[in-house]
């Protein structure tokens, strides 16, 4: 068996991000410190002075590598942790409209507004992903890829953007640099494929936050396995060209290689998507429970993914207050 990867959170008020943990997270809580610990986020707030959206040229898109060649196939090996396959109690979080006014799109295919490409930067070479903009008490968190956003054991990515509604290299919304990084230090510390997302904290644009600009969607975590999904992305790798959305939907197994938090469903998407969200449902207006993560190459046209339990919530909450 060969996993290949896809490149494919005042007295008296509780925040959006402690609501949500007091709303059934157990295990760990959010940290914002750098480096990992018992709190299970890790978490880097970027230097004003990185390169940010005025270096990510066209062509630069365009050449970007899919972020799945920084995880090794040895990923497979990784033992999936108990700590993920015993959910907290169930949480649900609505979506959040935008409420900017802004011009609309001339494109003959329109894109979902929150759903976007990613382009980051690590060992001097530059990379690209899927995310989706997601509710939150900043209004400015994006969720990836954990490898979109930290080598898994290593570094934290430089110039990070996040590029909403992506199409034919045009950015209708702006690219929106982030200003601090977090996933589950399980990722950070040691590459675990079974916590494989990480979420970005993006600055203001033109005054605007990225809610106010895209809208932002629900997230739930904790859920019930077997879901029916639609999985999004911008796959990069052949057939595909990485220039435009794909989605796949189906309902989700489990992983028949003893991944226990893993599940996959049926989809043909490739390098390039990985972090792209999966909604619970039919098309992108359900919560988002997971994202593009790893396929088997003995298992064809399958997308696995991570399951959204405390863990990865608690990175949420991190990145979303």
């Amino acid at each position: 068996m060969t996993m290949r990867k896809f490149a494919f959170g005042i007295a008296g008020t509780l925040t959006l991000g402690a609501a949500i943990m007091a709303g059934g997270a157990a295990g760990a809580s959010a940290t914002q410190a750098e480096g990992g610990d018992s709190t299970g986020v890790d978490t880097w707030i970027v230097p004003q002075t990185q390169e940010g959206g005025d270096y990510w040229s066209a062509e630069r898109m365009e050449a970007a590598i899919p972020g799945d060649v920084l995880v090794a196939d040895e990923a497979a090996s990784v033992s999936a942790s108990t700590s993920a396959s015993e959910p907290g109690a169930p949480v649900s979080v609505p979506a959040q409209a935008a409420s900017a006014s802004v011009a609309p799109k001339a494109a003959q295919e329109q894109p979902v507004d929150t759903i976007g490409k990613v382009f980051f930067s690590l060992g001097g070479s530059d990379y690209v992903c899927s995310g989706n903009s997601v509710v939150s008490a900043n209004e400015s968190t994006v969720a990836s890829a954990g490898p979109c956003v930290n080598e898994g054991p290593g570094a934290f990515a430089t110039r990070w953007i996040f590029v909403p509604a992506y199409e034919n290299g045009t950015a209708p919304f702006g690219k929106w640099p982030a200003s601090e990084l977090a996933a589950p230090s399980q990722w950070t510390s040691g590459g675990d494929i079974s916590f494989d997302t990480g979420f970005a904290t993006v600055a203001p644009l033109n005054g605007q936050t990225l809610t106010d600009t895209v809208g932002a969607s629900g997230v739930a975590f904790n859920q019930n396995r077997g879901l029916s999904y639609t999985a999004f992305g911008y796959p990069a790798a052949a057939p595909f060209d990485g220039e435009s959305l794909q989605s796949c939907t189906g309902s989700a197994t489990a992983d028949p290689y003893g991944q226990s938090t893993s599940q996959g469903i049926s989809c043909g998407m490739t390098g390039g998507s990985s972090g792209g969200p999966w909604f619970i449902g039919s098309g992108p207006t359900g919560k988002q429970n997971s994202i593009n993560s790893f396929g088997y190459d003995g298992v064809a046209n399958t997308m696995f993914a991570p399951y959204w339990g405390s863990v990865i919530q608690a990175a949420y909450v991190s990145a979303s207050d």
